[in-house]
């Protein structure tokens, strides 16, 4: 068909998680903390489908104006710069922070690719109990 753009490059999509359950499941897995987001991920344990990524914006942050503008920005981020990045089978929740407002949407796309990448740290071997007791 004319006006088509044919390349031989493998598109890269990212889902969506839409229903609670999918949201509170992604909470038992690995956090990974930052200064304008906290980015919790589960491995699915189905490296054929394709990663799939939520965003949480909490009312303690704004007014519905400014979650949604916390949202947009967050999506737009992972649209243009982490969603190569995301790994097949895996679930994303991004939890928003106020600073996200604030900062510069390059700050912001960095940290949230540089979140994605990092390797999980090794967690110490515990009893459970808390470490400031």
């Amino acid at each position: 068909m004319a006006g088509e753009v044919t390349t031989s490059e493998k598109k890269h999509t990212v889902g969506r998680l839409r229903s609670r359950p999918q949201f509170l499941a992604v909470r038992e897995g690995e956090k990974r903390r930052g200064g304008l987001f906290l980015l919790e991920i589960l491995d699915r344990k189905d490296p054929d489908s394709q990663a799939r990524v939520g965003f949480t914006v909490t009312k303690k942050h704004g007014n519905a104006v400014e979650r949604n503008r916390m949202r947009r920005r967050l999506k737009e981020a992972v649209r243009l710069h982490a969603g190569f990045a995301m790994k097949p089978g895996h679930d994303y929740v991004v939890v928003a922070r106020r600073d996200v407002l604030d900062a510069s949407f390059q700050e912001l796309a960095a940290e949230l690719k540089s979140r994605v990448e990092t390797r999980p740290k090794h967690r110490r071997p515990g009893d459970g109990r808390p470490r400031n007791l």
